[in-house]
């Protein structure tokens, strides 16, 4: 199993970007659980001001990309950060 993970964050709104408060939320728990489980973050953070209901994310592409071309582990803080669309997280998790 790795120890590398890729960090992808996303916020819904400019104003929720521009304020850091969801972003900031986001990387803390993302770095407190690669910190508990001994992962290293071996990129910088993908992130992206995007509805949760739109699949079609280039950050989240490259993440994912990243993530599959270093064997690296996708890391996220919640998974409605992902999406909110059922049959999307299906398809990302064959992914």
């Amino acid at each position: 199993m790795t120890n590398r993970a890729v960090a992808y964050y996303r916020v819904s709104t400019a104003r929720q970007g521009a304020s850091g408060l969801g972003l900031a939320a986001q990387k803390a728990a993302v770095e407190a659980l690669c910190a508990q489980r001994g992962w290293d973050l071996i990129a910088p953070p993908y992130q992206e001001i995007e509805s949760g209901k739109r699949s079609d994310r280039p950050e989240l592409a490259k993440a994912l990309e990243r993530a599959r071309l270093t064997g690296a582990r996708l890391v996220i803080a919640k998974l409605d950060r992902l999406s909110r669309d059922a049959a999307f997280l299906l398809t990302l998790q064959n992914s």
